[in-house]
């Protein structure tokens, strides 16, 4: 209760760098970095692409595609992950290989995929059945590159679903129905080795991301939250966990902790107020960045983590407090 982790993407162009970067800045829950300004394969696009047949890469890693060659049944290619989009994850996993607490990956989310490939020409059908099968086998080589290098830590796995957002505006490929049937084949997939997650920066539809069944709902504070309270009192009354962006990634930033956290301490106030229990709602959170931070400088970067740190030891103080108030 009350880790600070990341998101995953970083500024660094250096991979031993980046890792020790994370291992020194999030030593509860050490998150996976990706590195798209050392390598544009890193791009969580590209990232996700990779392997898909009829889709390559240029030196930028933006989408070619051989429309005639998409399958979407054709198997992914780079089961072992040994191209260049994951040399970095494959580094920090042989950094953690002796570590027996938690660690986090990410992975981009089918729909965010689907979405990408539909905008570089692909039909929509068939973008969005070659994005469920992609990031299916996908998940599954993450997690069996990290049970192999890093055996005796515990894996959480997030989908990062950007694409989330669109999901309720008109116009949006998918029925809710459909984005949570992809969302929850995805989770299925990882549930049996991870703890499984949904990140989203930014406001989506709560309540249909939850039904597609996360374990972890990462989400930024103030991103309609208490719009889907009733759902998220009975996700952490079932034992769900919400990972909270509670720094901006996107906006100018003061030294004062206490500015996110009394934002923060505002956003519970407003779920507790339309049901939520004032307890479990702290005990079940994560401290996050809003999104990831691969557009900032190493600087800057650490200035966030640094604040969600702060941020998550003012939790931590908190919850001793209230456990103290009650007696235990």
């Amino acid at each position: 209760m009350g880790w600070a982790t990341s998101v995953g993407s970083l500024p660094h162009t250096d991979v031993d760098a980046a890792v020790q970067f994370v291992l020194a800045t999030q030593a509860e829950l050490p998150a996976a970095p990706t590195l798209p300004q050392r390598s544009p394969f890193e791009g969580m696009i590209a990232q996700a692409a990779w392997g898909i047949c009829g889709v390559a890469l240029d030196e930028r890693g933006e989408l070619v595609l051989d429309r005639a060659a998409v399958d979407p049944e054709a198997p992914l290619g780079d089961a072992q992950l040994e191209g260049a989009p994951f040399h970095t994850l494959r580094t920090f996993l042989e950094a953690v290989s002796l570590r027996t607490a938690p660690i986090k990956v990410q992975l981009t989310g089918p729909v965010t995929l689907g979405l990408a490939l539909s905008m570089a020409g692909l039909d929509e059908d068939v973008a969005f059945r070659v994005a469920k099968q992609a990031v299916r086998e996908r998940a599954r080589s993450i997690v069996s590159l990290a049970t192999d290098l890093a055996p005796a830590a515990p894996l959480v796995v997030f989908l990062d679903e950007p694409a989330l957002v669109g999901t309720a505006q008109l116009g949006f490929p998918l029925a809710t129905d459909d984005v949570v049937d992809l969302v929850s084949g995805a989770l299925a997939v990882i549930e049996p080795f991870a703890v499984t997650g949904v990140h989203c920066c930014g406001t989506a539809d709560w309540r249909a991301v939850l039904m597609a069944g996360p374990q972890v709902l990462s989400m930024p504070v103030g991103a309609g939250a208490t719009e889907a309270a009733g759902a998220l009192s009975a996700f952490v009354e079932a034992g769900g966990w919400v990972a909270w962006g509670a720094v901006p990634t996107s906006a100018p930033l003061g030294d004062l902790a206490g500015l996110y956290w009394k934002a923060l301490s505002a956003q519970w106030c407003e779920l507790v107020r339309n049901g939520c229990d004032p307890v479990l709602i702290r005990h079940r959170s994560l401290i996050t960045p809003e999104c990831g931070l691969a557009l900032h400088e190493v600087a800057q970067a650490e200035h966030v983590l640094q604040l969600c740190k702060r941020v998550a030891e003012c939790l931590q103080d908190q919850a001793v407090g209230i456990r103290l108030s009650a007696g235990a």
